[in-house]
């Protein structure tokens, strides 16, 4: 999985989500469903976003959700989790893209793809995840055409930029392809008053995913000889950030513009809009400041600062003073044979990786490694709304039910 959106648990709130995944594994069904298993591989996080547009408009309507069986990455439960043309358009965008980035590493000849065998197998599977994807798009009425087309001609605009070319001369291709897929979630939600608002808000989210890869990929790609649009065009890190940051602006005020479904109980935006507004405008600020590093801690503390109190709580301050934790309980640990039959059970069950379990030695309670939080990632997770003057919803400091 990958992406630029890589929301925490810990700014989502419990609410919020519980409904990024029903639209994560919305679309890693969608996928299987219609074009099998090995599909599975290409859901990536930034593609459930054109699901969460799709409900945000439409609303959660009659056979919106449904009940998934037991899965090994939600540890073995069952889950509540999107469905309908949302999550086919999102997978239908996924395979096309997936489909561009693999045909990308194979003209590169990067890695294993550099030996011919490796490279033809990985030729024939992009080329039947591209008519996968447009069979699906097809489907839902959208034409991936766009996004072939934007792959193509981002080998062609690469290769003529150079010192003094316009950084967005290049990012170009990739705002086009985004700016069609956000659009067409309007079509879907039957609100095409929306499609010129998100195909605004879709394009500067191409121009954003498109930076912050190059800022990410720029010492890498340097140490390797690799083409960077960064280095190419010339462009520095402060025009990077410069230009990133706008897009983030950009996207908050081409949300403003778009009409949402309504809640159960009123007339204002339903949680849906909210986790849409969230993932767009919160998380991308946090996307930002993680490419270029200038991510802190924004937990709140009770003096109203940041990070963790100065001192040692629990230090000695003479008589009086603060009293020494108690001492956790301690378990037998495992021995060496028993605690490698359970680490091979929770790795095949993906339950290391993905659920609460315990130390396969230690016997300790875990979580999972996707599951843990980078509370270096948050310092934007109290950033106020400009519509509203409040913190937004699902933040890390409990919210205020921001309707914006």
């Amino acid at each position: 999985m990958f992406g630029i959106v890589r929301p925490c648990r810990h700014r989502l709130g419990e609410g919020l989500s519980a409904q990024w995944m029903a639209h994560l594994c919305g679309l890693c069904l969608a996928l299987r469903k219609d074009h099998g298993q090995f599909a599975r591989v290409v859901t990536n996080y930034d593609g459930l976003l054109i699901s969460v547009l799709t409900e945000a408009q439409a609303g959660q309507g009659a056979g919106a959700r449904r009940t998934a069986g037991p899965c090994p990455l939600r540890g073995m439960r069952t889950a509540s989790v999107a469905r309908g043309e949302g999550a086919r358009l999102a997978a239908a965008v996924s395979l096309v893209l997936a489909s561009a980035k693999v045909r990308d590493h194979v003209a590169d000849g990067d890695g294993l793809l550099a030996r011919r065998p490796v490279a033809s197998a990985a030729r024939r599977v992009a080329a039947g995840w591209g008519a996968a994807g447009a069979r699906t798009g097809s489907a839902v009425g959208f034409d991936t055409a766009v996004l072939v087309d934007a792959v193509d001609r981002q080998t062609g605009v690469e290769a003529l930029a150079g010192p003094g070319t316009p950084l967005l001369t290049v990012t170009e291709p990739t705002e086009t392809a985004t700016a069609a897929a956000f659009a067409h979630t309007a079509v879907l939600a039957g609100r095409p008053g929306n499609a010129e608002p998100l195909a605004e808000a879709g394009r500067l989210f191409g121009r954003l995913a498109h930076l912050l890869d190059a800022v990410e990929d720029r010492e890498a790609d340097a140490a390797a000889g690799a083409w960077n649009p960064l280095t190419a065009t010339g462009t520095s890190l402060p025009e990077a950030r410069r230009l990133a940051d706008d897009a983030v602006h950009g996207i908050r005020l081409a949300l403003r513009e778009v009409v949402w479904a309504p809640g159960k109980d009123s007339e204002k935006p339903g949680a849906e809009a909210k986790l849409a507004h969230v993932l767009l405008v919160h998380e991308l600020g946090n996307a930002v400041h993680r490419a270029f590093g200038t991510a802190a801690c924004g937990h709140a503390r009770a003096d109203g600062e940041f990070g963790p109190p100065p001192g040692n709580p629990f230090a000695p301050a003479g008589p009086g003073g603060p009293p020494s934790p108690p001492e956790p309980p301690r378990r037998d640990r495992r021995g060496l044979l028993a605690g490698c039959a359970v680490w091979a059970g929770l790795a095949c069950t993906c339950q290391l990786c993905c659920g609460e379990h315990e130390g396969p030695w230690s016997r300790e309670p875990k979580e999972g490694y996707c599951h843990r939080c980078d509370c270096d990632d948050c310092s934007d997770c109290c950033d106020c709304c400009d519509c509203c003057g409040k913190c937004g919803d699902g933040c890390c400091c409990d919210g205020c039910g921001c309707d914006c």
